[in-house]
């Protein structure tokens, strides 16, 4: 890969052009890593309202009604549903891993599979999460992982 930059002072806004010869795994992956810098997503925690960048965010869950999300040290609410999330999330390297989670692609450590083909997630920051069979086949395909 080679990169170019062009330093235009007369330039009012930043632009990005990615020439490629095909869209491959690795070139979409490079685009949600782009794309994911300018992006937040508003959470409470406590009484207070917290602007998080999606990097900032490891996974996102559903227990009982209550959407959190989970970064390196801190649980914040969301009043979104899950599916509300994955919506706005997906284009973000952001997968649905169960029924109740999200999580991003950018933050796993490791995989390790577990019986009945779930596979055992390990985050950056040692936090651990279970895909299940049914996302299971997704999550490897996202990841470039083979069975």
């Amino acid at each position: 890969m080679r990169i170019t930059i062009n330093v235009d002072e007369t330039v009012n806004e930043t632009s990005l052009l990615l020439t490629c010869k095909e869209l491959t795994p690795e070139v979409e992956k490079l685009l949600s890593t782009i794309r994911i810098i300018d992006k937040q997503l508003t959470a409470k925690k406590g009484d207070s309202i917290h602007l998080l960048d999606l990097s900032q965010i490891y996974y996102i869950e559903a227990l009982e009604r209550t959407t959190f999300i989970y970064t390196a040290s801190d649980v914040y609410e969301s009043e979104l549903k899950l599916y509300e999330l994955e919506a706005q999330l997906s284009q973000y390297n952001f997968i649905r891993v169960s029924k109740n989670t999200i999580c991003s692609l950018l933050k796993i450590k490791s995989l390790k599979a577990e019986v009945d083909r779930k596979i055992k997630i390990t985050m950056e920051n040692g936090y651990q999460i279970i895909a299940s069979r049914m996302y299971a086949d997704e999550l490897r395909k996202k990841l470039g992982v083979k069975k």
